[in-house]
């Protein structure tokens, strides 16, 4: 098995080897998994560190989730938790996990939002950067669905052979993930059906981090995607 992070910049050639087919697949792969932590299993299983190279693909492009060691349990009726040590990946977690050190699996929904707008662009959300404006990935996907053209968020390659709407849907599904209130997120078990049916999507509000704000203060920061991200809550 490898790493997902053939999906973004990490790896541009094997990257390019993957179409839209191959990266839709993927994606619902990926649902797939997080729907059984967070509805199937017998506990509810918080993953906490869901990023591009904590998704394994076999031979046949099948993902699996991997790397626990951050994972949570839930018991019972347990919705959310609370921690003074946030542990993570910086582009990856949630604000309200980064700023008051709680965490659901809305965080993990966050994070699938993140990684979802990664497989379509080709782009990581860290190292994503527009000349003039200097947007992340988020604040760009938002603009150009706002603008009507989030196509133009498709990897370049893609673009003559994708299914526009499975692309649309996609982005759609991606930027209602990545919203700043965890009750604005679906949960994974919205985001299967969303996916499954082709109904109307309730429209996104502006994604988490849009704009230059206070963050939280770092206490030691990850310079890869294999360190962990250890932040200070306020």
């Amino acid at each position: 098995m490898r790493a997902c992070a053939i999906l973004t910049q990490a790896d541009k050639i094997r990257s390019l080897t993957l179409d839209w087919s191959d990266r839709f697949h993927i994606i619902h792969g990926i649902v797939r998994g997080l729907l059984y932590l967070h509805h199937d299993s017998r506990f509810k299983i918080v993953h906490r560190d869901l990023k591009a190279s904590n998704i394994l693909l076999d031979a046949d492009m099948n993902p699996k989730i991997s790397d626990f060691g951050l994972a949570r349990m839930f018991r019972d009726q347990e919705i959310e938790a609370n921690t003074n040590r946030i542990v993570g990946t910086l582009g990856y977690i949630s604000p309200e996990y980064a700023v008051d050190g709680t965490f659901s699996e809305k965080s993990d929904v966050f994070s699938f939002g993140v990684l979802l707008l990664e497989i379509v662009s080709g782009k990581t959300n860290r190292e994503f950067s527009r000349e003039k404006d200097n947007d992340n990935l988020l604040t760009h996907a938002w603009r150009l669905y706002e603008e009507g053209m989030a196509l133009v968020l498709l990897s370049a390659h893609m673009r003559e052979s994708c299914v526009e709407s499975e692309v649309l849907r996609s982005i759609h599904i991606g930027l209602l993930c990545v919203q700043h209130h965890t009750n604005d997120r679906p949960t994974m078990l919205s985001v299967a059906l969303m996916f499954d049916q082709d109904g109307a999507l309730p429209p996104p509000k502006q994604p988490a981090f849009f704009a230059e704000g206070i963050l939280p203060k770092v206490k030691q920061i990850s310079v890869n995607d294999v360190t962990i991200t250890m932040l200070e809550p306020r």
